[in-house]
C-alpha cells in the first residue's frame, strides 16, 4: 500500500533529480496550474530585491526561477533528507552556488513542498538565511572568510 506522505515525498525526491539533470519539464509537470512560489507575507529577501526570491504563480513563472538558477555555478548541491507528513514535505538541503554576478553563497536550507489532493506542487518557499542571499545578488562573496 502507497501513502499520500510516500508518494509526495517520491514527488520530491524525484524533483530534485530532475533538477539534477536539468530536467524543466518533469519539474513543472509536478506542479498545480496555481502553484505559489515564495509567498510570503513579509520577506527580507523579496523586500530587497533578490530576484531569486521573487513571489511567482504558476508553472510559466516558476520556469523563470529556473532560468535565473540555470545562470549560476554549482559549487554544491546534496539532498540531506526528505520528510513527508500527509500534504507537507520537508527538504534539508546543502547548497552552494555562484552567481554571474560574482556573489557566492553556501549553506544548509529547508524547503517546504505543500501538495493538493491530487499528489501535485501547490506552494513551495525557501527556508534559508536571507542575509546572505541577499549579500549574494549585491555581488558579495559570503563564502570567503
Amino acid at each position: 500500500m502507497t501513502t499520500l506522505t510516500s508518494t509526495n515525498a517520491a514527488t520530491i525526491v524525484a524533483i530534485y533529480e530532475a533538477f539534477a539533470r536539468g530536467d524543466l519539464a518533469a519539474i513543472l509537470d509536478a506542479l498545480a496550474d496555481d502553484v505559489t512560489w515564495e509567498d510570503w507575507a513579509d520577506n527580507s529577501a523579496q523586500n530587497a530585491g533578490v530576484a531569486h526570491m521573487k513571489r511567482r504563480r504558476g508553472p510559466a513563472e516558476v520556469a523563470e526561477f529556473f532560468a535565473l538558477l540555470a545562470e549560476w555555478t554549482p559549487e554544491e548541491f546534496a539532498v540531506l533528507d526528505v520528510i513527508g507528513t500527509g500534504r507537507q514535505v520537508v527538504a534539508e538541503v546543502r547548497a552552494g552556488f555562484t552567481l554571474p554576478n560574482g556573489g557566492r553563497f553556501a549553506e544548509e536550507e529547508l524547503h517546504l513542498w505543500t501538495f493538493d489532493d491530487a499528489g501535485k506542487v501547490v506552494r513551495f518557499r525557501h527556508y534559508l538565511d536571507t542575509a546572505k542571499h541577499i549579500a549574494a545578488a549585491r555581488g558579495e562573496d559570503t563564502v570567503a572568510g
